[in-house]
């Protein structure tokens, strides 16, 4: 299996288990990092998540990866939550997030620029729209490196 079939299948498996215990997944990595894999599992809910409910995902989750025994080489389990500076990466979350304030950074410079903060407007497959002090900004996706929630003091 590739990686990207790993993240999908354990996707799948998790989808029941975390919709029972009343908690959302965020994202699903699984990566090489020197010589070790890792499994990363990101998780969230209404008000936040806790150690208890990283733990009892792993412990769910663990037992069915254990049983299924699809990924061939060792690797690490992490659940955890995505934090305040979370990345956004699908469209639910984009929706979800509209309205607050994001950095967003772009893998080449627009007017100069490759880092920008502003309230997220909306999202498309092919566009990204931010609001900064009344000034609306559009990117191309396929120039947008990263889209993180800003965090303000």
């Amino acid at each position: 299996m590739n990686k990207k079939q790993i993240v999908e299948t354990v996707e799948n498996y998790l989808e029941p288990i975390l919709e029972e215990l009343q908690i959302a997944l965020v994202d699903v990595e699984y990566v090489k990092e020197g010589p070790n894999y890792y499994l990363r599992i990101y998780i969230d809910k209404e008000g936040g998540v806790n150690i208890k409910d990283c733990q009892t995902t792993s412990r769910a989750i663990e037992k069915v990866l254990d049983e299924k025994d699809f990924i061939k080489e060792a690797y690490n389990l992490e659940v955890s939550s995505p934090g305040l500076d979370r990345i956004l990466k699908k469209d639910k979350e984009f929706k979800y997030f509209n309205g607050r304030l994001v950095d967003v950074k772009l893998y080449k410079a627009v007017e100069g620029e490759k880092h920008y903060t502003g309230t997220l407007v909306n999202k498309t497959d092919e566009m990204l729209y931010i609001e900064d002090e009344g000034t609306t900004m559009e990117f191309e996706m396929k120039n947008v490196a990263v889209v993180r929630l800003a965090i303000t003091f």
